[in-house]
């Protein structure tokens, strides 16, 4: 199962302190480690946290390997303070062969660090990562209990426990995943489930019965996200998988608003959410914003774009009706929302403004994943040479990894800029950031 790191006390590193902070009044530097906080043993940062909530927080302090106490007088909520980010080495990373694993499907003879696999129950509390709750040990069961680490992100996949071990790649250890579930429910911890759904795998019966059990949960677990397998080119040695065909996708989209409708009467929510790419794959109209409740699981894909056309159908009212000099701006994407986003930016009416929208055909992971987020530079490099690009190429930040500003490939904006000849800036995924790009000076 997961290879688990030691839940020894190890500290937490600072990385910075701010100037006039609590933590700099008291004394702390960059590069300090907190070993505890009024006697309580420090693992990390969810620790830290956990622990600095008192106006009065005496800290157990290693510099340069020697011991020292200093002691934090909060003001504020607060403390002016940024921890460093444990390495892929402190994290528990994921031993299971899920047949669908992005991860296993990378080409080879990329940066080490986009082939870990986490499993690890704090990255999901503290960023939303999905885990399979496969492997937990009962001392890490119990401290998300006790510290009521809320909400968590489950891998489900199956709800049935021999399907389910199978979808894992049939790891050594069988764990029943629903008892674990219902544990953590009674405990407090909100859920959010994720089906990766897999035709002839886990669809059909598979899929209701998955539904029905998760359903059975709420409001422990509070939504259920369906998203559909993504295939690359490169799995060798993997078990044979399909992606939904265009009828497959409509029925789906079809099935899941008669499970939404059943379970908005019965549970006061919709519970179980289908991904945007099964709505742009189907050609089917995207859901209006209500019945998104709130966008709960919007990182996920779902509901990301009835999200960022509604605020672009408000932001756009607010630019200027003419620019001061004509601009030209190429704005790339991926295949899947290309004639969408070329949609939007056409109906746009500032004088001056001439903007071309670029579907980047993904070359890197054999052309079949179409999203924004997995461009590679090298791709769009490749795609973009000749031009003509006008005064700047905008490409997706999401697809910049390891906040170095970096692309999958380990190219960055910069190197772009230097091939293309032309400014080259990432923009996020926000409507209101990319029409401030579109019309900036």
């Amino acid at each position: 199962m997961a290879r688990r790191k030691s839940e020894e006390a190890e500290g937490v590193v600072v990385a910075a302190v701010a100037a006039g902070g609590d933590a700099g009044r008291a004394g702390l530097r960059p590069g300090d480690r907190i070993l505890a906080i009024n006697g309580e043993p420090v693992r990390d940062v969810i620790d830290f946290h956990f622990n600095s909530g008192d106006a009065r927080l005496v800290c157990a302090v290693e510099r340069g390997g020697a011991a020292t106490g200093l002691t934090v007088e909060r003001r504020g909520r607060d403390l002016g303070l940024e921890l460093v980010a444990p390495t892929p080495s402190e994290i528990s990373t994921c031993a299971n062969k899920c047949v669908f694993c992005f991860i296993h499907q990378l080409p080879r003879g990329m940066r080490k660090s986009l082939y870990v696999k986490d499993d690890d129950y704090r990255l999901s509390f503290l960023h939303g990562n999905y885990i399979t709750l496969t492997d937990l040990e009962e001392t890490e069961l119990e401290r998300i209990e006790t510290q009521r680490l809320s909400p968590l992100y489950i891998s489900v996949h199956a709800t049935d426990p021999a399907l389910r071990h199978r979808l894992l790649g049939e790891p050594r250890v069988q764990r029943d995943l629903m008892p674990i579930m219902a544990r953590l429910g009674r405990s407090g911890i909100r859920m959010h489930a994720q089906i990766v759904l897999c035709p002839g795998w886990n669809d059909g019966a598979h899929l209701e019965r998955s539904i029905r059990d998760l359903s059975a949960l709420h409001p422990a677990v509070a939504t259920t996200a369906v998203v559909p397998v993504g295939l690359t080119a490169h799995r060798e040695r993997l078990p044979r998988l399909r992606t939904l065909t265009v009828d497959e996708a409509r029925a789906l989209v079809q099935t899941l608003a008669g499970w939404q409708a059943e379970l908005l009467a019965r549970l006061g929510t919709r519970f179980v959410w289908g991904g945007d790419e099964l709505y742009l794959q189907a050609g089917l109209p995207i859901p209006p914003r209500r019945a998104y409740e709130g966008f709960p699981v919007v990182e996920d894909g779902i509901g990301l774009v009835r999200r960022f056309e509604d605020d672009w159908a408000r932001a756009r009212r607010r630019l200027p009706p003419r620019l001061p000099r004509p601009r030209t701006v190429t704005v790339v994407t991926g295949e899947m929302y290309a004639p969408r986003l070329a949609r939007l930016v056409a109906d746009l009416s500032v004088e001056g403004l001439a903007t071309r929208v670029r579907a980047i055909r993904n070359d890197w992971f054999g052309g079949s994943v179409q999203v924004a987020g997995l461009l590679t530079g090298a791709d769009i490099q490749r795609q973009l040479a000749g031009g003509p690009l006008g005064d700047a190429v905008l490409v997706p930040a999401v697809a910049l990894r390891d906040g170095a500003g970096v692309f999958l490939d380990d190219l960055t904006p910069a190197d772009l800029a230097a091939s293309l000849d032309v400014p080259v800036r990432p923009v996020e995924p926000d409507a209101r950031a990319l029409l401030d790009a579109l019309v900036a000076a």
